[in-house]
């Protein structure tokens, strides 16, 4: 069983999901806390300084409106403010200074600012305010990299006379400052709220991953064969009635596997002991089941077709459907001939279906008909290439025999041409029946080999000698023949007729001023005989079908040269009796060579010798 990473575990996602929940929790109600907490601290501040610039103004104005005689030892106008304005500061404000209604500075409460005292202010904004204009639009400034909070009240007398103005810094960076130390105290206790959470999270997470874990590890066991082992159950909750139902699946399970085992072990037996191929599928058409015979007529692997769909596999995707497939009641015929070898399959189909009539599946059986379809088309060429070969000849002395019944026979001229025209096709006629009674006891295999110790160099010159003396066109022989004897024991009448047929075949196809090469090489436990001509050769695709009945290469040709296509046939036949074999090659246009092997046995050749 693959183990889940922690990363992957459902352990891991429960933990983040609840830390998730309080971290958003906690982030709104901090954000509308503090958001909250710092519009009424601001809102405080102001408050706060407007009333003391109030009290303030009505202390200033006295003094501003105050009618003084200039004497010796009496309190200026400078004088009084500035104790004014000591007597009213505070932590809070970092300075206040009273401007007069021409503008000038008579007071500021921050001793490092004395010296502008009785000079003019230039802030726009002062000047507004003893204009009667509106106030500064935002009071809160940036200030050598503090927050401050400037206010500027006109100073009226009771007739809403303007007699000056205050202007106040306040230090409203202490507020900011008191904002940060709660939003650093707030996520501080976030940090201890979401590690507690995370521990809680991790003990909850535990209450209901283990119980699945167990049931992972007890399915995965399920899956390997083990009904032994049973979940544990941690309590009657929605999990514990899932433990306690895995349980009863599990008895269940065992039951039904018992039952399935037995039932499987039986159609594995019926289906290895089968000499047919059979193929099972689902209501899909995909493969559930298919036996070893079946694989090696398909010629592929078990493993490797299961789940592939059926048509598929038999190669019918472009005849049928599967749904045709279930409608089929005939057999198919599979035919996965090659150029070089036949091979042809039978299948029959049968539906499973339920007494309902739902259809679960199909059931495939594969038969191998290649060696019944082989004889069968045999036969039937067999019997056609004889009727043709014998309904030529028939035909042809039907005719002459007709003309001579119609008085041909008067002709001193035509009479024995028609009757030499009758007598070579009436040989014709023979040659071809007694070629068919040869190969007919060649087929039985019935007949007896009288076979002596012969030496083959002195028995295969006499042979090429009588076709050397007999031969009608201009063609040259060559022979490579061992100087010593080499002895063989056959039969020489069947072994002249092989020979016979294969040089006559030779000098058929030989050109006019041709060469035909006779060969014997020696081996330890054979001889090779060959002969080759010069003619115009045999196609690559038909090297091998020479040795057939009645095949022929150019058929037109063959029969014009008196062929009844069976000559090397029984040379095959009658070499493989002498437990040898035999063989051709050729190339197109350069000629053809004919070889078979005979058994030789260097012993008896020294003994002889």
């Amino acid at each position: 069983m693959k183990k889940v990473s922690f990363f992957r575990s459902i352990h891991l996602k429960l933990v983040l999901v609840i830390v998730l929940l309080i971290l958003i929790s906690i982030q709104i109600i901090g954000v509308y806390f503090v958001k909250t907490l710092q519009t009424t601290l601001l809102d405080s501040f102001k408050i706060s300084i407007q009333e003391k610039v109030n009290i303030l103004s009505i202390y200033l104005e006295e003094q501003l409106v105050k009618e003084r005689v200039v004497e010796k030892g009496d309190a200026t106008l400078e004088d009084d403010i500035k104790r004014i304005l000591s007597d009213n500061n505070s932590s809070d404000i970092k300075e206040i200074r009273v401007v007069d209604s021409n503008g000038i500075i008579v007071g500021t409460s921050d001793p490092e600012n004395q010296h502008l005292v009785g000079q003019k202010m230039v802030d726009i904004s002062v000047r507004r305010v003893l204009s009667n204009s509106s106030q500064p639009d935002n009071p809160i400034k940036q200030k050598n990299g503090e927050k401050i909070y400037e206010l500027i009240t006109p100073i009226k007398t009771n007739g809403d006379e303007t007699v000056g103005a205050i202007y106040l810094v306040g230090k409203i960076e202490n507020v900011y400052k008191q904002i940060d130390k709660i939003n650093q105290i707030f996520q501080k206790g976030t940090i201890i709220t979401l590690v507690v959470t995370a521990i809680l999270g991790v003990l909850l997470a535990r209450t209901i991953t283990k119980p699945i874990s167990d049931m992972q590890k007890h399915a995965f066991a399920l899956s390997k064969g083990n009904f032994s082992r049973k979940v544990k159950v941690y309590g009657f909750d929605e999990i514990g009635q899932l433990a306690i139902t895995f349980n009863n699946l599990t008895k269940k399970l065992q039951e039904s596997q018992a039952t399935t085992e037995s039932e499987r072990r039986k159609l594995s037996s019926v289906l290895a002991y089968m000499t047919d191929g059979v193929i099972a599928t689902d209501r899909r058409g995909r493969i559930i089941l298919i036996n070893e015979p079946a694989a090696k007529m398909l010629d592929v692997s078990r493993e490797t077709v299961l789940s592939e769909p059926i048509i598929n596999l038999l190669d019918l995707k472009e005849k049928y459907t599967f749904e045709e497939l279930l409608e089929e009641r005939e057999s198919v015929i599979l035919d996965y001939s090659t150029h070089y070898e036949p091979y042809i399959l039978r299948a029959n189909f049968s539906v499973i279906q339920k007494e309902t009539g739902f259809v679960n599946g199909l059931i495939t059986v594969l038969h191998d008909i290649t060696e019944q379809e082989k004889i069968d088309m045999e036969r039937k060429e067999f019997v056609a290439n004889v009727s043709h070969e014998l309904r030529t000849p028939l035909t042809t002395m039907r005719s002459y025999v007709e003309a001579l019944y119609d008085g041909a026979w008067k002709d001193e001229e035509l009479a024995p041409k028609f009757l030499n025209v009758t007598q070579n096709e009436t040989e014709r006629m023979i040659r071809l029946v007694n070629d068919l009674l040869q190969l007919s006891k060649l087929d039985s295999r019935d007949y007896q080999l009288n076979k002596e110790l012969v030496d083959f160099i002195v028995f295969y010159n006499r042979i090429i000698d009588r076709f050397e003396l007999t031969k009608q066109q201009n063609v040259i022989f060559l022979r490579k023949l061992p100087k010593k004897a080499a002895f063989v024991e056959i039969d020489e009448d069947k072994l002249t007729q092989v020979l016979d047929n294969i040089i006559s075949n030779a000098l058929k196809y030989s050109p006019e001023g041709g060469k035909i090469t006779f060969s014997i090489k020696e081996q330890e436990q054979q001889i090779i005989v060959s002969v080759s001509d010069n003619g115009v050769g045999i196609p690559k695709e038909n090297i091998d079908k020479i040795f057939d009945r009645f095949y022929r290469v150019d058929k037109a040709r063959t029969r014009k040269l008196g062929g009844t296509g069976l000559g090397l046939a029984i040379a095959k036949e009658m070499v493989e009796a002498h437990g040898g074999r035999i063989w051709a090659s050729s190339k197109e246009g350069k000629g053809t060579k004919i070889s078979f092997t005979l058994p030789y046995i260097q012993s008896e050749e020294d003994d002889w010798g």
